[in-house]
């Protein structure tokens, strides 16, 4: 054998001692176990709902080997507990449950829809009475029925005590030597144990994942996207607010200044904007963005249309608003037995308010923007003859007590005739039709403010 031969060997040799080492590291990597982690600490409503479709998306496009929900709520909405527990009962991956510290009601359900249930010290679990929203009284029977039912049958489906499950809602059960009757059934950590509902105290996930044997894992938790990010920010009520003043001055400035076109793009933005994000979390239902569109097309049909400020202008406005404030809300129709009187009375207020001070803005503002630099940049540049009828834009004290009519709907502003000719007007907070009777009370600078003439009986 010549050293040619030796070296081949060699050569060989290291070749597959380098196969062999990347195989091993290769097995190492596939051997690693994925655990995806997301958290559920807040009140269960749409956009929890939304969140845990999201995350288990998520979950199901990395190929985790497992999930695990890091668990501290009060409970919350019914309905969204349901989706959420069915979510996890028809999962393909396996769910774990880390009760730190509370999974109490709705948080209760779902917990007990996971694979295996683990409870942080000082943890409790149970309490799922069905209670109204912002008041702690129990609700009527039949969502305590629906509760027990819900209850019962996800304990069969993860071979834990049903009767044991009911009685976290029902108070009447009584189970020697587990529960009383007139107590509702929360569990400590000791107690789930030996119930079944619980399979160990851990402290944190990482001795969740010790007691299993999982020592070689990664670890990925659950980050909202930039979108969902985004949608946060605009379901924010002061961001909410300030979108409904700009809804509202959209209309209101396209309205008194046909054809510009931006006032009523910058309302239609803000309608998208203001609906979407609550659409998309499951808030703003189909039939409630149908009530908002439903209003402004009455409202335009006042203006427009009819004569006066009647039954269409009336329904305009609470559709308007009803609509508006409706979206904001884990409301089912109009059951608001599990709307917080917090949420309700945040969102009236919202609304009612950006209502308000549009009114007041439009009302304080408009009168004076036609002599505004900035917006005779974008209104229309035409040429206004006085043998066309017009006058000077600055208006003379000499026409205050003179009497015109109204050329033009005054909603407050709009055109009067007085001695044949065409004036800027304004009235002061009326609805002025066009051809009612007018006076002049104050002139003032580009506008004349006047007053409705009411008619000789």
């Amino acid at each position: 054998m010549n050293r040619q031969h030796v070296l081949l060997i060699i050569i060989i040799f290291f070749v597959l001692l380098g196969l062999h080492a990347y195989g091993n590291e290769n097995e190492r990597e596939t051997d690693k176990k994925k655990v995806f982690v997301f958290e559920l600490k807040s009140d269960i409503d749409p956009r929890t709902n939304r969140k845990v479709k999201l995350a288990m998306a998520e979950a199901e496009k990395i190929y985790a080997d497992l999930i695990i929900i890091h668990m501290d709520t009060y409970g919350g909405a019914v309905k969204d507990a349901d989706d959420i527990r069915t979510m996890i009962l028809e999962s393909k991956i396996p769910v774990y449950s880390f009760i730190d510290k509370d999974a109490a009601s709705a948080g209760a359900l779902i917990s007990i829809a996971c694979d295996s249930i683990y409870m942080a010290p000082g943890g409790s679990i149970g309490a799922a009475t069905v209670v109204v929203g912002g008041t702690g009284e129990a609700a009527p029977d039949k969502y305590q029925s629906y509760m027990r039912s819900m209850m019962r049958s996800t304990a069969e489906a993860r071979g834990r005590d049903p009767k044991i499950a009911e009685a976290m809602v029902d108070e009447k059960i009584e189970i020697p030597g587990i529960t009383k009757e007139g107590e509702v059934l929360t569990f400590t950590v000791s107690e789930a144990i030996a119930n079944n509902f619980c399979e160990a105290q851990v402290s944190t996930i990482a001795d969740l994942l010790s007691h299993i044997g999982w020592e070689n894992h990664e670890l990925v938790e659950y980050e909202p996207s930039s979108v969902e990010d985004i949608i946060s920010i605009f379901l924010n009520p002061v961001v909410s607010g300030f979108l409904i003043l700009i809804i509202f001055a959209g209309i209101y400035f396209e309205l008194q200044t046909p054809g510009i076109g931006f006032p009523i793009l910058a309302s239609v933005i803000a309608i998208i904007l203001y609906f979407i994000p609550y659409y998309l979390t499951g808030l703003a239902a189909n039939w409630e963005i149908a009530v908002f569109i439903l209003g402004v097309i009455f409202l335009l049909i006042e203006i427009f249309v009819l004569p006066g400020f009647g039954i269409f202008g009336v329904l305009g406005i609470l559709g308007i608003l009803t609509g508006l404030t409706l979206g904001m809300l884990p409301n089912d129709l109009f059951d608001f037995t599990f709307v917080a009187s917090g949420k309700l009375f945040t969102a009236l207020l919202t609304v009612l308010l950006s209502a308000i001070t549009a009114t007041i803005l439009l009302f304080t503002i408009m009168p004076k923007v036609n002599s505004w630099k900035a917006f005779s940049r974008i209104s229309l540049a035409t040429t206004q003859q006085r043998a066309d009828g017009f006058t000077s834009s600055i208006y003379s004290i000499d026409l205050v007590g003179k009497e015109g009519v109204a050329h033009t709907r005054l909603l407050p502003s709009g055109k009067i005739l007085v001695d044949d000719e065409l004036y800027d007007a304004y009235s002061r907070g009326e609805f002025i039709d066009r051809g009612d009777r007018v006076k002049i009370i104050s002139a003032e600078g580009t506008s004349l403010r006047v007053r409705k003439i009411d008619p000789i009986t």
